[in-house]
């Protein structure tokens, strides 16, 4: 066993066992670290494979914005996790289904991969290389020509899921004083101030 085929192996075994600790902590503040766990061990495996910018981009977006901002919010917010928990055997055959699906997919390129080990000779894009055109380049390449039209329906496709998460989490609550922009653009010197003349010894 060659010291690449180690440290494989290594990552391999703590980001499993750290992904299974995600779904099985009972503190939600421990599944956000084990999380980051995950992710730092996914950017080793990344670099072995010769992908150092997604191995960069996973450590910079998902670990210095993404995890953070998700310890922040768990740890901010007021939520009552043995409620959320009582809900849990409802989706369980939601879960069921989605994990059988999975399963089938790893089966089915698992087994394409046994059955076939010269599929991955017969791509239409070769990996160029590495000494010719860098690895961030080649990704750049192939990311925005041609597959740049996938490239802006997945930026909609998420423009439009943050629209939701903000429309569906709005509540309009009274007796909050918000921010009237048109109200105040319009507003003139006139409307501005108010002069109250008062009469002595009658105050306000």
């Amino acid at each position: 066993m060659g010291l690449q085929a180690l440290f494989f192996y290594l990552f391999a075994f703590v980001a499993i066992a750290s992904a299974f600790m995600v779904i099985s902590s009972k503190n939600p503040v421990h599944s956000v670290l084990f999380l980051i766990v995950v992710f730092f061990n996914s950017a080793g495996l990344f670099l072995l494979t010769g992908a150092e910018f997604l191995a960069m981009i996973l450590l910079v977006v998902y670990i210095g914005a993404v995890a953070v901002l998700f310890l922040f919010v768990v740890m901010m917010l007021d939520i009552d996790f043995a409620e959320l928990r009582s809900g849990v055997l409802q989706y369980a055959p939601i879960g069921l289904l989605v994990g059988l699906i999975v399963g089938a997919e790893l089966i089915l390129v698992i087994g394409s991969s046994v059955l076939s080990p010269d599929a991955a000779q017969s791509i239409t894009m070769p990996i160029p290389n590495p000494a010719e055109r860098t690895n961030t380049a080649a990704l750049g390449d192939v990311l925005y020509t041609h597959y740049v039209y996938f490239f802006q329906i997945s930026g909609m496709v998420l423009l439009v899921a943050m629209i939701g998460a903000i429309v569906l989490t709005l509540r309009h609550r009274e007796n909050v004083k918000r921010q009237d922009i048109s109200r105040q653009v319009a507003r003139t010197p006139e409307t501005a101030v108010e002069v109250v003349k008062v009469k002595p010894g009658q105050g306000l």
